[in-house]
Parts: C-alpha cells; structure tokens; sequence
C-alpha cells in the first residue's frame, strides 16, 4: 500500500469536493421537495446533482474506476480503485437548514479505504484523511484528544437506538450529544468528540471517515473489531483513544 501515490487521487478528490459544494449551496435553504425513498430516508435534488457532478469528474478522468453512491447505485466494484460517495450526508439537517450536512468523497484501493474527506461547504470545513499521513481539517494537522476512560468520555451519535449496545454506552458516558452524522465523526477526529457507537451503516456512510479518523490518531472498526470493508455489517464503532475502543468493544461484547 505504500508504493501507491496517493497525490493525484487527493488532488481529484478536492476537485469532486469543490464541484460538490457548489451544487449543494445552491440548494442550501431553499424550497427544495423531499422525497421519501424506500427505507423512508428523505432525499432531495441537492442529493442527486451533487452525486451527478462528483460522477461526472470522475467519469472523465478516472472512467477505469469502480463507483459505489448513494443516490445513483454502483459499477465495477471489483476494479482496483473504488470511489465511495454520499452526496449529502444528513438529509433531514439539510432540508431543516442545519449546516451540518457533509458531503463524504472516499477512495478505496482493492477494498481497502485509502482517501476520505468530510466536505461541509457552507461553514467551510474540511476534513482531509490520506492513509499513512496526518488528517487535516482545513489544511491544519489534527489529533484526536486521550480519553481512555468510558466515564469520562462525549458520546455523539446521530439519533437514539433501541439495541443494548448502545443503551450499555449511552449510560456510561459522561457527556451524551445528538446529530450531527458523519460531521460528528469529524469532530472526533478533531479531537472534540471521543466517541460513537452507531449501527446499520451502508459503506457510503463510513468510507471516508476510516482514513479521517486513522489519520488522525484515532480508531473506527465494526463492533467485533474487524476493519471495515465492503460486505461489513455497518455497525461502527470509533474512538479518538484506543484504550477506550477496546473497552467499549469489551463492554457490548458483554451484552446479553
């Protein structure tokens, strides 16, 4: 993995970003319909035309390449480079007005994730995750904070969840904060946030945040402390501390 040069790919990946931010302020607050698709998550024109014109980069000047996406499906997933792309990452803080939406740009290499930003372009943050270099969040080098105890740690998560994994967590943190979806992952990763336990993932949701968060020190696996890749179950956990992933990973390995 490290023979691969990885700079040309970050230097597209910017430019998906950049086209991306463009389309999704223009639809910033304004009266945009919301559909409902078929999992009863709502999706909007923003959704679709910032996936459109991530694809159409990359179609120009990577066409060889695999694409999974939210809005308009997959190809070539067995190709040696795979973009991953959730165009609006938080819909319903989109469509309420809340700038903490992203737009998630990732690239995986023979399954593996590589490159992974976090784009949210009305505030103007960006997380850049390079495997092997320091994430940086709007061109700064960031870590993640210590924090190796569960009680003493901020939870975030993007909604309530009935399974007891959660529930075991959710009590034993201190701090316990809502929304946010992957924006929160760059917070953690920012070293504001220590941790998440989330559930039912799709790739799309987490295959930028593994380059984010890794870079920056911290550790995001599924709940049997597997690597993600595709075909995971899509229940993540992630931690700015490894001593607390391992004990979260300890204490809903107990669960039952």
């Amino acid at each position: 993995m490290s023979a691969i040069d990885l700079a040309p790919f970050v230097e597209l990946a910017i430019r998906c970003a950049d086209a991306a931010g463009a389309v999704a302020r223009q639809h910033y607050r304004t009266p945009v319909a919301v559909d409902v698709k078929a999992d009863a998550s709502p999706v909007t024109i923003a959704d679709r035309e910032v996936e459109t014109a991530i694809r159409a980069i990359l179609a120009q000047e990577r066409p060889q390449d695999g694409i999974l996406g939210e809005e308009h499906g997959s190809s070539h997933l067995n190709a040696e480079y795979v973009w991953v792309i959730d165009p609006i990452d938080g819909t319903k803080s989109f469509i309420t007005g809340r700038p903490l939406f992203t737009t998630l740009i990732a690239l995986l290499h023979r399954g593996v994730p590589v490159l992974g930003i976090i784009d949210q372009p009305v505030i103007g943050d960006r997380w850049l995750g390079v495997k092997g270099q320091p994430t940086t969040l709007n061109g700064q080098p960031i870590r993640t904070r210590p924090c190796p105890d569960i009680a003493l740690a901020t939870q975030a998560a993007t909604m309530p969840f009935a399974h007891a994994e959660f529930r075991l967590t959710e009590a034993a943190s201190r701090y316990m904060v809502w929304g946010g979806d992957a924006y929160a992952f760059g917070l953690l990763a920012a070293g504001f946030i220590d941790l998440m336990v989330e559930a039912g993932l799709q790739p799309y949701d987490w295959a930028a945040l593994v380059a984010v968060i890794e870079g920056a020190g911290g550790v995001i696996t599924d709940w049997e402390g597997q690597p993600l890749r595709l075909g995971t179950s899509g229940n993540v956990a992630a931690a700015g501390d490894p001593c607390l992933h391992a004990k979260v990973l300890e204490m809903i390995g107990r669960r039952g």
